[in-house]
C-alpha cells in the first residue's frame, strides 16, 4: 500500500469535511464547487482502488485477509459519491452536512485500510 496516497487521501477527504461543514454552518447546500472537491477526493479513492488491486495482482497479500482489504478498497472509493447523492435529494445545509460526514467517514476507512494492509 502506498503510504503517501493514503496520507493524500485522507488529508483531501478530511479538507472537503471541513469545507461542507463550514457551509453547513453557514446555512449553505453543497454547490458546484463542493462537487469539484468531491470530485477529486473521488479520484484519490479511485488511484488507491487501482493500486491496491495491482498490488494484490502482483502475489502481495495483507495482513489481515485479502476480502476484507478489498472490501474496505470499495467502501472507500464508493463513501464520498454515495454521499454526494444524498446530498443532491437535500438541498439544504443537511446535504453539506451529509457531505461533510461521508469525508470524515472515509479519512476513518483510509486509516482501516493502512491497518488491514499491515502498516
Amino acid at each position: 500500500m502506498l503510504v503517501a496516497l493514503t496520507v493524500a487521501t485522507s488529508v483531501a477527504a478530511l479538507a472537503l469535511a471541513a469545507w461542507c461543514g463550514f457551509a453547513a454552518y453557514r446555512d449553505q447546500p453543497t454547490k458546484d464547487w463542493h462537487f469539484i472537491g468531491m470530485g477529486v477526493v473521488t479520484l484519490l479513492a479511485l488511484v488507491q482502488l487501482i493500486v491496491g488491486v495491482v498490488q494484490l495482482a502482483r502475489g502481495e497479500d495483507p495482513e489481515q485477509g485479502t476480502t476484507i482489504f478489498v472490501a474496505y478498497l470499495i467502501g472507500s472509493f464508493a463513501c464520498v459519491p454515495a454521499a454526494g447523492f444524498m446530498s443532491l435529494g437535500e438541498r439544504t445545509r443537511w446535504g453539506s452536512l451529509t457531505v461533510a460526514a461521508g469525508g470524515v467517514v472515509l479519512a476513518v476507512l483510509e486509516v482501516r485500510l493502512y491497518d488491514i494492509w499491515g502498516g
